[in-house]
Protein backbone atom coordinates (compact mmCIF):
# COMPACT_ATOMS: atom_id res chain seq x y z
CA UNK A 1 0.00 0.00 0.00
CA UNK A 2 1.29 3.45 -0.96
CA UNK A 3 1.36 6.49 1.32
CA UNK A 4 -1.79 8.56 0.89
CA UNK A 5 -3.77 11.58 2.08
CA UNK A 6 -7.54 11.21 2.20
CA UNK A 7 -9.45 14.50 2.31
CA UNK A 8 -13.26 14.55 2.27
CA UNK A 9 -14.55 17.65 4.03
CA UNK A 10 -18.06 17.82 2.49
CA UNK A 11 -20.97 17.92 4.95
CA UNK A 12 -23.50 15.31 3.83
CA UNK A 13 -27.09 15.90 4.93
CA UNK A 14 -28.94 12.71 4.05
CA UNK A 15 -32.59 11.67 4.26
CA UNK A 16 -36.20 12.63 3.72
CA UNK A 17 -37.14 16.31 3.35
CA UNK A 18 -33.54 17.46 3.79
CA UNK A 19 -33.88 19.95 0.91
CA UNK A 20 -35.78 22.17 3.38
CA UNK A 21 -32.43 22.75 5.13
CA UNK A 22 -30.72 24.16 2.06
CA UNK A 23 -31.04 27.83 2.96
CA UNK A 24 -29.63 27.33 6.45
CA UNK A 25 -26.71 25.35 5.00
CA UNK A 26 -25.85 28.06 2.47
CA UNK A 27 -25.96 30.60 5.30
CA UNK A 28 -23.86 28.33 7.54
CA UNK A 29 -21.11 28.29 4.93
CA UNK A 30 -21.11 32.06 4.50
CA UNK A 31 -23.45 32.51 1.54
CA UNK A 32 -25.47 35.71 1.34
CA UNK A 33 -26.46 35.58 -2.33
CA UNK A 34 -26.55 32.32 -4.30
CA UNK A 35 -26.68 31.41 -7.95
CA UNK A 36 -28.99 28.40 -8.32
CA UNK A 37 -27.70 26.24 -11.17
CA UNK A 38 -30.08 23.55 -12.45
CA UNK A 39 -30.84 21.42 -15.46
CA UNK A 40 -34.01 20.50 -17.27
CA UNK A 41 -37.62 20.77 -16.25
CA UNK A 42 -37.80 17.97 -13.69
CA UNK A 43 -36.72 20.14 -10.74
CA UNK A 44 -39.38 22.64 -11.79
CA UNK A 45 -42.18 20.11 -12.41
CA UNK A 46 -41.51 18.28 -9.14
CA UNK A 47 -41.66 21.50 -7.13
CA UNK A 48 -38.11 20.97 -5.84
CA UNK A 49 -36.83 24.26 -7.25
CA UNK A 50 -39.62 26.18 -5.51
CA UNK A 51 -38.89 24.39 -2.22
CA UNK A 52 -35.21 25.27 -2.49
CA UNK A 53 -36.03 28.90 -3.26
CA UNK A 54 -38.37 29.06 -0.27
CA UNK A 55 -35.67 27.61 1.96
CA UNK A 56 -33.26 30.29 0.76
CA UNK A 57 -35.86 33.00 1.29
CA UNK A 58 -36.64 31.75 4.81
CA UNK A 59 -32.93 31.84 5.67
CA UNK A 60 -32.55 35.36 4.30
CA UNK A 61 -30.32 34.28 1.41
CA UNK A 62 -30.85 36.20 -1.84
CA UNK A 63 -30.62 34.28 -5.11
CA UNK A 64 -30.40 34.37 -8.89
CA UNK A 65 -30.89 31.37 -11.17
CA UNK A 66 -29.41 29.75 -14.27
CA UNK A 67 -31.30 26.76 -15.69
CA UNK A 68 -31.16 24.54 -18.74
CA UNK A 69 -27.86 22.77 -18.06
CA UNK A 70 -27.71 19.73 -20.37
CA UNK A 71 -25.97 16.36 -20.02
CA UNK A 72 -22.31 16.47 -21.09
CA UNK A 73 -22.14 20.11 -19.95
CA UNK A 74 -20.38 22.64 -22.14
CA UNK A 75 -18.05 25.58 -21.63
CA UNK A 76 -20.50 28.21 -22.92
CA UNK A 77 -22.75 27.74 -19.89
CA UNK A 78 -19.74 28.06 -17.58
CA UNK A 79 -18.84 31.38 -19.20
CA UNK A 80 -22.46 32.49 -18.83
CA UNK A 81 -22.44 31.59 -15.14
CA UNK A 82 -19.16 33.42 -14.52
CA UNK A 83 -20.71 36.52 -16.06
CA UNK A 84 -23.85 36.25 -13.91
CA UNK A 85 -21.84 35.83 -10.71
CA UNK A 86 -19.69 38.86 -11.43
CA UNK A 87 -22.64 41.01 -12.55
CA UNK A 88 -24.87 40.24 -9.56
CA UNK A 89 -22.40 40.12 -6.68
CA UNK A 90 -23.04 36.42 -6.00
CA UNK A 91 -20.91 34.74 -3.34
CA UNK A 92 -22.21 31.13 -3.35
CA UNK A 93 -23.03 28.53 -6.03
CA UNK A 94 -25.91 26.14 -5.42
CA UNK A 95 -26.19 23.19 -7.80
CA UNK A 96 -29.64 21.55 -7.84
CA UNK A 97 -29.41 18.42 -9.97
CA UNK A 98 -26.93 15.74 -10.96
CA UNK A 99 -23.34 15.57 -12.15
CA UNK A 100 -23.71 17.87 -15.17
CA UNK A 101 -25.19 20.64 -13.05
CA UNK A 102 -22.63 20.19 -10.28
CA UNK A 103 -19.72 20.13 -12.72
CA UNK A 104 -20.97 23.33 -14.36
CA UNK A 105 -21.16 25.00 -10.95
CA UNK A 106 -17.60 23.87 -10.21
CA UNK A 107 -16.40 25.33 -13.51
CA UNK A 108 -17.98 28.65 -12.56
CA UNK A 109 -16.51 28.37 -9.05
CA UNK A 110 -12.93 28.15 -10.26
CA UNK A 111 -13.46 30.62 -13.10
CA UNK A 112 -14.82 33.59 -11.15
CA UNK A 113 -11.72 34.40 -9.03
CA UNK A 114 -9.37 33.74 -11.97
CA UNK A 115 -8.44 36.56 -14.34
CA UNK A 116 -7.81 34.24 -17.28
CA UNK A 117 -9.91 31.63 -19.07
CA UNK A 118 -11.36 28.96 -16.74
CA UNK A 119 -10.51 26.37 -19.44
CA UNK A 120 -6.85 26.82 -18.46
CA UNK A 121 -7.58 24.62 -15.43
CA UNK A 122 -9.21 21.85 -17.45
CA UNK A 123 -6.49 21.67 -20.11
CA UNK A 124 -3.74 21.65 -17.47
CA UNK A 125 -2.23 25.09 -18.05
CA UNK A 126 -3.08 26.24 -14.52
CA UNK A 127 -3.80 24.65 -11.13
CA UNK A 128 -6.85 25.75 -9.14
CA UNK A 129 -5.65 27.68 -6.10
CA UNK A 130 -8.94 29.20 -4.96
CA UNK A 131 -12.60 28.82 -5.85
CA UNK A 132 -16.04 30.01 -4.83
CA UNK A 133 -17.97 27.80 -2.39
CA UNK A 134 -20.36 25.27 -3.93
CA UNK A 135 -23.32 23.51 -2.34
CA UNK A 136 -25.40 20.68 -3.82
CA UNK A 137 -28.97 19.44 -3.71
CA UNK A 138 -28.54 16.06 -5.42
CA UNK A 139 -31.24 14.63 -7.69
CA UNK A 140 -29.33 12.03 -9.73
CA UNK A 141 -26.98 9.53 -8.04
CA UNK A 142 -24.30 8.74 -10.61
CA UNK A 143 -21.34 11.05 -11.05
CA UNK A 144 -20.42 11.33 -7.37
CA UNK A 145 -19.55 14.98 -7.99
CA UNK A 146 -21.39 15.90 -4.80
CA UNK A 147 -18.51 14.46 -2.78
CA UNK A 148 -15.48 14.90 -5.03
CA UNK A 149 -13.19 17.70 -6.13
CA UNK A 150 -13.63 16.68 -9.76
CA UNK A 151 -15.44 18.24 -12.71
CA UNK A 152 -15.86 17.36 -16.40
CA UNK A 153 -16.67 19.97 -19.06
CA UNK A 154 -16.80 19.80 -22.88
CA UNK A 155 -15.34 22.65 -24.93
CA UNK A 156 -17.75 23.09 -27.84
CA UNK A 157 -15.01 24.31 -30.17
CA UNK A 158 -13.38 21.04 -31.17
CA UNK A 159 -15.61 18.86 -28.94
CA UNK A 160 -12.91 18.49 -26.31
CA UNK A 161 -14.15 16.78 -23.14
CA UNK A 162 -11.70 17.08 -20.25
CA UNK A 163 -11.76 16.39 -16.54
CA UNK A 164 -10.38 18.52 -13.74
CA UNK A 165 -9.30 16.97 -10.44
CA UNK A 166 -8.64 18.93 -7.26
CA UNK A 167 -7.96 17.67 -3.76
CA UNK A 168 -10.04 20.24 -1.90
CA UNK A 169 -10.73 23.46 -3.83
CA UNK A 170 -13.81 22.18 -5.67
CA UNK A 171 -15.25 19.79 -3.10
CA UNK A 172 -18.76 20.98 -2.25
CA UNK A 173 -19.20 22.52 1.17
CA UNK A 174 -22.36 20.49 1.65
CA UNK A 175 -24.49 17.96 -0.21
CA UNK A 176 -28.21 17.59 0.52
CA UNK A 177 -29.19 14.02 -0.37
CA UNK A 178 -32.87 13.03 -0.21
CA UNK A 179 -33.41 9.63 -1.87
CA UNK A 180 -37.07 10.51 -2.48
CA UNK A 181 -35.91 13.03 -5.08
CA UNK A 182 -34.77 10.08 -7.24
CA UNK A 183 -38.13 8.24 -7.24
CA UNK A 184 -39.16 9.70 -10.61
CA UNK A 185 -35.90 9.05 -12.45
CA UNK A 186 -36.59 7.07 -15.65
CA UNK A 187 -35.21 3.50 -15.58
CA UNK A 188 -32.63 4.29 -18.29
CA UNK A 189 -31.26 7.26 -16.35
CA UNK A 190 -31.20 5.21 -13.16
CA UNK A 191 -29.27 2.46 -14.93
CA UNK A 192 -26.80 4.95 -16.45
CA UNK A 193 -26.08 6.23 -12.95
CA UNK A 194 -25.51 2.72 -11.65
CA UNK A 195 -22.95 2.00 -14.38
CA UNK A 196 -21.22 5.34 -13.78
CA UNK A 197 -20.72 4.73 -10.06
CA UNK A 198 -19.47 1.20 -10.72
CA UNK A 199 -17.00 2.59 -13.26
CA UNK A 200 -15.69 5.06 -10.68
CA UNK A 201 -14.87 2.11 -8.46
CA UNK A 202 -13.31 0.14 -11.34
CA UNK A 203 -10.93 3.00 -12.13
CA UNK A 204 -9.48 2.69 -8.64
CA UNK A 205 -9.88 -1.04 -8.05
CA UNK A 206 -7.99 -2.17 -11.16
CA UNK A 207 -4.54 -1.35 -9.89
CA UNK A 208 -1.19 -3.11 -9.67
CA UNK A 209 -0.35 -1.63 -6.26
CA UNK A 210 0.12 -4.55 -3.83
CA UNK A 211 -1.07 -4.79 -0.23
CA UNK A 212 -4.41 -2.95 -0.61
CA UNK A 213 -6.67 -5.68 0.76
CA UNK A 214 -8.75 -3.33 2.91
CA UNK A 215 -9.40 -0.90 0.07
CA UNK A 216 -10.06 -3.84 -2.28
CA UNK A 217 -12.70 -5.16 0.09
CA UNK A 218 -14.32 -1.72 0.39
CA UNK A 219 -14.52 -1.52 -3.41
CA UNK A 220 -15.82 -5.07 -3.75
CA UNK A 221 -18.43 -4.51 -1.04
CA UNK A 222 -19.67 -1.37 -2.76
CA UNK A 223 -19.86 -3.10 -6.14
CA UNK A 224 -21.78 -6.01 -4.62
CA UNK A 225 -24.20 -3.66 -2.86
CA UNK A 226 -24.76 -1.55 -5.98
CA UNK A 227 -25.53 -4.58 -8.15
CA UNK A 228 -27.92 -6.00 -5.55
CA UNK A 229 -29.77 -2.73 -5.00
CA UNK A 230 -29.79 -1.97 -8.74
CA UNK A 231 -32.24 -4.72 -9.48
CA UNK A 232 -34.51 -3.46 -6.68
CA UNK A 233 -34.65 0.14 -7.91
CA UNK A 234 -35.28 -0.95 -11.50
CA UNK A 235 -38.13 -3.25 -10.42
CA UNK A 236 -39.48 -1.00 -7.62
CA UNK A 237 -38.63 2.66 -8.27
CA UNK A 238 -40.34 3.79 -5.03
CA UNK A 239 -38.28 1.50 -2.79
CA UNK A 240 -36.81 4.12 -0.43
CA UNK A 241 -34.15 1.89 1.13
CA UNK A 242 -32.86 0.71 -2.25
CA UNK A 243 -32.79 4.28 -3.56
CA UNK A 244 -31.00 5.39 -0.39
CA UNK A 245 -28.33 2.72 -0.73
CA UNK A 246 -27.77 3.55 -4.40
CA UNK A 247 -27.51 7.27 -3.62
CA UNK A 248 -24.96 6.78 -0.84
CA UNK A 249 -23.00 4.32 -2.98
CA UNK A 250 -22.60 6.94 -5.71
CA UNK A 251 -20.89 9.23 -3.20
CA UNK A 252 -18.62 6.60 -1.70
CA UNK A 253 -17.65 5.41 -5.18
CA UNK A 254 -16.12 8.78 -6.10
CA UNK A 255 -15.06 10.63 -2.95
CA UNK A 256 -11.58 9.07 -3.12
CA UNK A 257 -12.04 6.32 -0.52
CA UNK A 258 -11.70 3.47 -3.03
CA UNK A 259 -8.46 4.89 -4.38
CA UNK A 260 -6.58 5.20 -1.10
CA UNK A 261 -3.11 3.67 -1.10
CA UNK A 262 -2.96 2.76 -4.76
CA UNK A 263 -2.18 3.92 -8.29
CA UNK A 264 -5.44 4.46 -10.17
CA UNK A 265 -6.22 3.76 -13.84
CA UNK A 266 -8.86 6.05 -15.51
CA UNK A 267 -8.24 4.81 -19.07
CA UNK A 268 -11.87 3.70 -19.46
CA UNK A 269 -13.16 7.15 -18.57
CA UNK A 270 -10.75 8.79 -21.00
CA UNK A 271 -11.84 6.39 -23.75
CA UNK A 272 -15.51 7.08 -23.03
CA UNK A 273 -15.08 10.84 -22.88
CA UNK A 274 -14.26 10.83 -26.58
CA UNK A 275 -17.43 8.84 -27.34
CA UNK A 276 -19.69 11.21 -25.42
CA UNK A 277 -17.88 14.32 -26.70
CA UNK A 278 -18.25 13.35 -30.36
CA UNK A 279 -21.52 11.40 -30.33
CA UNK A 280 -23.25 13.02 -27.32
CA UNK A 281 -24.21 9.72 -25.71
CA UNK A 282 -25.07 9.33 -22.03
CA UNK A 283 -21.84 8.92 -20.08
CA UNK A 284 -23.05 5.91 -18.09
CA UNK A 285 -24.32 4.13 -21.19
CA UNK A 286 -20.98 4.76 -22.87
CA UNK A 287 -19.15 3.27 -19.91
CA UNK A 288 -21.33 0.14 -20.12
CA UNK A 289 -19.81 -0.39 -23.56
CA UNK A 290 -16.27 0.67 -22.69
CA UNK A 291 -15.67 -1.15 -19.40
CA UNK A 292 -16.13 -4.75 -20.67
CA UNK A 293 -14.12 -3.98 -23.81
CA UNK A 294 -11.27 -2.53 -21.74
CA UNK A 295 -11.33 -5.55 -19.40
CA UNK A 296 -11.37 -7.97 -22.34
CA UNK A 297 -8.27 -6.31 -23.77
CA UNK A 298 -6.21 -5.99 -20.59
CA UNK A 299 -6.75 -9.59 -19.44
CA UNK A 300 -4.58 -10.68 -22.37
CA UNK A 301 -1.53 -9.37 -20.52
CA UNK A 302 -2.66 -8.73 -16.93
CA UNK A 303 -5.60 -10.93 -15.88
CA UNK A 304 -5.00 -11.12 -12.10
CA UNK A 305 -7.15 -8.27 -10.77
CA UNK A 306 -9.95 -8.92 -13.25
CA UNK A 307 -9.95 -12.55 -12.12
CA UNK A 308 -10.15 -11.41 -8.48
CA UNK A 309 -13.14 -9.21 -9.41
CA UNK A 310 -14.74 -12.15 -11.21
CA UNK A 311 -14.50 -14.38 -8.14
CA UNK A 312 -15.22 -11.90 -5.36
CA UNK A 313 -17.90 -9.79 -7.04
CA UNK A 314 -19.32 -11.72 -9.99
CA UNK A 315 -19.41 -15.07 -8.19
CA UNK A 316 -17.26 -17.08 -10.59
CA UNK A 317 -16.13 -20.40 -9.08
CA UNK A 318 -12.45 -20.88 -10.02
CA UNK A 319 -12.35 -24.69 -10.26
CA UNK A 320 -9.62 -25.77 -12.67
CA UNK A 321 -9.83 -22.59 -14.76
CA UNK A 322 -6.85 -20.36 -15.50
CA UNK A 323 -6.79 -16.74 -14.30
CA UNK A 324 -7.61 -15.56 -17.79
CA UNK A 325 -10.55 -17.98 -18.12
CA UNK A 326 -11.91 -16.83 -14.75
CA UNK A 327 -11.56 -13.20 -15.82
CA UNK A 328 -13.32 -13.78 -19.14
CA UNK A 329 -16.24 -15.47 -17.39
CA UNK A 330 -16.48 -12.54 -14.99
CA UNK A 331 -16.58 -10.07 -17.88
CA UNK A 332 -19.38 -12.07 -19.53
CA UNK A 333 -21.37 -11.92 -16.28
CA UNK A 334 -20.80 -8.17 -16.02
CA UNK A 335 -22.13 -7.69 -19.55
CA UNK A 336 -25.17 -9.79 -18.65
CA UNK A 337 -25.77 -7.60 -15.60
CA UNK A 338 -25.58 -4.44 -17.70
CA UNK A 339 -28.05 -5.88 -20.19
CA UNK A 340 -30.38 -6.92 -17.33
CA UNK A 341 -30.75 -3.27 -16.29
CA UNK A 342 -31.28 -2.08 -19.86
CA UNK A 343 -27.77 -0.91 -20.71
CA UNK A 344 -26.00 -1.33 -24.07
CA UNK A 345 -22.77 -3.31 -24.32
CA UNK A 346 -21.84 -2.58 -27.96
CA UNK A 347 -21.47 0.63 -29.93
CA UNK A 348 -24.35 -0.44 -32.16
CA UNK A 349 -26.61 -0.82 -29.14
CA UNK A 350 -25.40 2.62 -27.99
CA UNK A 351 -26.62 4.07 -31.29
CA UNK A 352 -23.21 4.54 -32.92
CA UNK A 353 -23.50 2.41 -36.04
CA UNK A 354 -20.35 3.54 -37.84
CA UNK A 355 -17.86 4.99 -35.36
CA UNK A 356 -14.86 6.90 -36.65
CA UNK A 357 -12.29 4.91 -34.69
CA UNK A 358 -9.31 6.71 -36.21
CA UNK A 359 -10.73 10.04 -35.01
CA UNK A 360 -11.56 8.66 -31.56
CA UNK A 361 -8.04 7.32 -31.07
CA UNK A 362 -6.36 10.47 -32.39
CA UNK A 363 -8.40 12.79 -30.14
CA UNK A 364 -7.98 10.51 -27.12
CA UNK A 365 -4.19 10.57 -27.21
CA UNK A 366 -4.05 14.21 -28.28
CA UNK A 367 -5.96 15.11 -25.12
CA UNK A 368 -4.61 12.51 -22.68
CA UNK A 369 -1.13 11.68 -23.91
CA UNK A 370 0.59 8.44 -24.80
CA UNK A 371 0.40 6.04 -23.11
CA UNK A 372 -2.73 6.26 -20.92
CA UNK A 373 -3.85 4.15 -17.96
CA UNK A 374 -2.25 2.61 -14.92
CA UNK A 375 -3.29 -1.06 -14.81
CA UNK A 376 -2.03 -1.62 -18.36
CA UNK A 377 -0.29 1.18 -20.26
CA UNK A 378 -2.22 1.77 -23.48
CA UNK A 379 -0.76 3.18 -26.70
CA UNK A 380 -2.82 4.29 -29.72
CA UNK A 381 -2.49 0.77 -31.15
CA UNK A 382 -3.99 -0.62 -27.94
CA UNK A 383 -6.88 1.83 -27.70
CA UNK A 384 -7.72 1.24 -31.36
CA UNK A 385 -8.21 -2.44 -30.51
CA UNK A 386 -10.37 -1.55 -27.49
CA UNK A 387 -12.65 0.61 -29.63
CA UNK A 388 -12.90 -2.26 -32.13
CA UNK A 389 -13.86 -4.65 -29.31
CA UNK A 390 -16.90 -2.43 -28.71
CA UNK A 391 -18.26 -3.11 -32.21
Amino acid sequence: MNNFTFWSPTKFVFGRDTESLTGDLVKQFGGKKALIVYGGGSVVRSGLLDRVKKSLDDAGVAWEEMGGICPNPTDDRVYEGIGLVRAHGIDFLLAVGGGSVIDTAKGIACGVPYEGDFWDFYCGKKVVATAMPVGVVLTIPAAGSEGSGNSVITKKDGLIKLSLRTESALRPRFAVMNPELTFTLPPYQTACGIVDMMAHIFERYFSNTPGCETTDRVAEGLLTAIMGEARKVIDSPLDYEARANIMWSSTLAHNGLCGTGRVEDWASHFIEHELSAIYDVAHGAGLAVVNPAWMTYVVRTNPSKVAQFAVRVMGVVPGEKSEREIAVEGIARLKSFYRSIGMPVTLGELGIAEPDIDRLVAKLHEHKGNPIGGYVKLTPADTEQIYKLML
